[in-house]
């Protein structure tokens, strides 16, 4: 099994409230679940209204599967005219990883 997860910090377009950045959030995390089947949440910056740090988390089987879907995810956001993706960090753990008990 190959866990991927993917941290993705935006700056949002012209929102001037804590409310406004809802609105334009909540869209991109609901379009990412659709479209790759992923989970996904507001995972920091809750307290800055231009920006969001979006986490996305894939499972499989497969650890190519999961890279080509969180690449997908990030060109997804990349390619948002109403985002400007500042930086994305990927982990992926697999078999091999240590984990705990």
């Amino acid at each position: 099994m190959f866990v991927g997860a993917l941290e993705l910090d935006v700056l949002l377009g012209d929102v001037r409230s804590l409310k406004q950045k809802r609105s334009a959030v909540r869209p991109v995390l609901a379009e990412l679940r659709r479209r790759y089947e992923v989970a996904v949440a507001e995972a920091g910056h809750h307290d800055l209204h231009r920006r969001a740090l979006i986490g996305v988390a894939a499972v499989s089987g497969d650890a190519t599967h999961v890279r080509d879907l969180l690449d997908s995810c990030e060109r997804w956001v990349a390619d948002r005219p109403d985002l400007e993706l500042l930086s994305a960090h990927r982990r992926l753990l697999g078999p091999e990883d240590e984990a705990g008990d």
